[in-house]
């Protein structure tokens, strides 16, 4: 070659690199230029959780989806109070981040465990178990898991209110009826004001003064229905005084120590209805 001619290709290859446009010489940069996915929030709708494998109000807000090679997948979680999942296991295991409010975690066979926000939860593969939010608040949790064949998790039973800690509502009960006075049976009807002043000034007052005991009144009672042959009440007051601590023993000598003083036959007339009521009414326990 002639060694005239070597210089004058070179010069030539040099300017014509050097008159390339500039975009050419940046075509290259833009082609490896990568854009980031981003998803907006509108673009993740949630959903409420379905009522086979939660109890209460439940909103799940997905975060990503398992792709390509990960399998991996995560959500928001929010529970209303009292609000929590049925048992249920995952078979690659689960992580909990508590972002607001309480709730319980709890293994099968173990105890409830709080928590609060800021805590991390790590349910191990194949763990049954339960989470959700307190009574008193609501709770929201990050829940991330890995899938295995296309499952995250396997939903067992629901939660009951005793396992999840709320006891049980007490068994209505029949009100009990109001009790009638004998009073009240004798002479409500006929006599309500009668009935009422014996029920509220004779036995609600006068019965109920210390200055005599129950027994001595009794006795005092018993002696002056005697007395007037007054059968129909000597019944009642006969029955009361045994409950009053007066054997029948006691009540036996009152009417023989009374034929003498009220006369023969009211005594005879109080022995035939103290023989009714000693038969019709247990003996009182012996004091």
């Amino acid at each position: 070659m002639d060694s005239k001619l070597l210089p004058r290709l070179l010069a030539s290859a040099l300017m014509g690199v050097l008159a390339l446009p500039a975009s050419a010489a940046e075509a290259p940069a833009k082609a490896t230029a990568l854009s980031v996915p981003v998803t907006a929030e509108a673009q993740r709708p949630g959903s409420i959780g379905p009522a086979e494998r939660f109890t209460g109000k439940v909103s799940v807000a997905p975060l990503f989806a398992a792709e390509g090679s990960s399998r991996a997948s995560a959500a928001h979680v929010t529970f209303e109070p009292a609000a929590r999942t049925a048992w249920h296991s995952h078979p690659v295991g689960q992580h909990l981040h508590v972002i607001r409010g309480a709730g319980y975690v709890q293994f099968w066979g173990g105890e409830r465990r709080k928590i609060t926000q800021g805590d991390v939860v790590w349910i191990p593969p194949g763990q049954k178990h339960w989470h959700g939010a307190t009574q008193e608040a609501s709770m929201t949790h990050l829940s991330v898991q890995e899938h295995e064949a296309g499952k995250t998790a396997d939903w067992m039973e629901k939660v009951s209110d005793a396992q999840y800690g709320i006891a049980p509502a007490p068994a209505p009960t029949t009100p009990a009826a109001p009790q009638v006075s004998r009073a009240q049976q004798l002479m409500g009807a006929t006599a309500p004001k009668l009935a009422e002043l014996t029920d509220q000034v004779l036995y609600a007052d006068i019965w109920e003064r210390p200055e005599l005991s129950k027994r001595d009144r009794s006795l005092i009672t018993v002696s002056a229905l005697l007395a007037m042959n007054r059968p129909d009440q000597l019944k009642s007051h006969l029955a009361l005084a045994q409950l009053n601590g007066v054997s029948r023993t006691e009540l036996s000598e009152l009417i023989t120590h009374l034929a003498f003083y009220a006369g023969w036959p009211s005594a005879v007339s109080a022995t035939a209805v103290a023989k009714e009521v000693f038969q019709n009414t247990p003996a009182p326990a012996a004091r």
